[in-house]
């Protein structure tokens, strides 16, 4: 059974980067034809996705974060690492970290396979 586990921050100071590694049990991130995401939410905006890594490691993102997203992954260390830069108090949600067997852009519901979320506030 695979598992997902964010690590990273709860605080992060405006202007810096974010930056939060998904860890991944039970299964491998290169397997075919997965996709690992990152997605956040908010109480305002609900779920919003931000981006994507798939099996073969190309990245896709939202368009609106395009400019200060990367996902980069460690095939070793079977994990992937969100980093968004120049963060804002914009930028405070509960982030998650997902696996789907297709891109999927759009979220209505959590994702059923995904990490426990953790908590990132923006603020000085």
């Amino acid at each position: 059974q695979v598992q997902l586990q964010e690590s990273g921050p709860g605080l992060v100071k405006p202007s810096q980067t974010l930056s939060h590694t998904c860890t991944v049990s039970g299964g491998s991130i290169t397997t075919a034809y997965y996709y690992w995401s990152w997605i956040r939410q908010t109480p305002e905006k609900g779920l919003g996705w931000m981006g994507a890594i798939s099996y073969s490691g190309n990245a896709y993102f939202s368009p609106s974060l395009r400019s200060r997203a990367s996902i980069s992954r460690d095939t070793f260390k079977n994990s992937f690492t969100l980093q968004l830069m120049s963060v804002t108090p914009e930028d405070t949600a509960v982030y998650y970290c997902a696996r789907e067997d297709r891109l999927v852009r759009y979220y209505t519901n959590p994702p059923k396979i995904r990490g426990q979320g953790t908590q990132v506030t923006v603020s000085s």
